[in-house]
């Protein structure tokens, strides 16, 4: 019997331990860096990730001529990558979405680069059709500012071509709930209380 409750306790002990972490143990750790890859790159690029995707999330690094670098294969949707001082991007900006989504950066990207033109050529591109539609319903996560220090999050879904009225909610700035801005374009994306 004196042997039976401490066998009573651990069981107990670890039945709670186990209930605690939802049933699914310790996570996966992360996924190899590819041949050449920087850990600081990777660390860097995950930043604006959820603390939940951003061990298993793809990460790249965007070339000279918006093709890109695999630095790690990751096993969930998400990737992630840095745009810190891109052309019309701030000094700090790191960007994760799905990978659906990385035609729509990579012209994005693009049409950037053509510096006081890229306006005018996102507006041709949305009148010719021939601008790239995000994944409806992907999550952009951001994390941006002058420097990390002064860094701020800020994520939106994407709703290509949604209007106030086919998603049933405002197309105008508010505080106490969420919006829609850009609607009725390829850019069209829910905005949330305080982004």
């Amino acid at each position: 019997m004196r042997r039976i409750v401490p066998i009573m306790l651990g069981v107990l002990a670890l039945s709670i331990s186990a209930f605690a972490q939802g049933g699914r143990g310790a996570p996966p750790p992360p996924p190899p860096l590819e041949p050449g890859a920087s850990q600081a790159d990777v660390d860097k690029a995950v930043l604006a990730a959820p603390a939940n995707l951003r061990d298993q999330s793809t990460v790249i690094k965007w070339k000279a001529d918006f093709t890109y670098d695999t630095l790690r294969k990751g096993t969930n949707p998400l990737v992630c990558f840095d745009k810190s001082g891109f052309p019309r991007q701030p000094p700090f900006m790191i960007e994760c979405t799905t990978m659906g989504n990385l035609a729509r950066v990579a012209q994005n990207l693009k049409v950037e680069a053509m510096g006081d033109k890229a306006p005018a050529a996102f507006e041709a591109m949305e009148k010719d059709g021939t601008r790239v539609k995000p994944e409806f319903g992907s999550v952009w996560y951001h994390l941006m500012g002058m420097s990390r220090e002064q860094s701020r999050t800020h994520f939106t879904i994407a709703v290509p071509n949604a209007t106030a009225q086919t998603l049933g909610i405002p197309d105008k700035a508010r505080q106490d709930g969420i919006w829609l801005m850009n609607a009725g374009t390829t850019t069209a994306h829910i905005m949330t209380p305080g982004e």
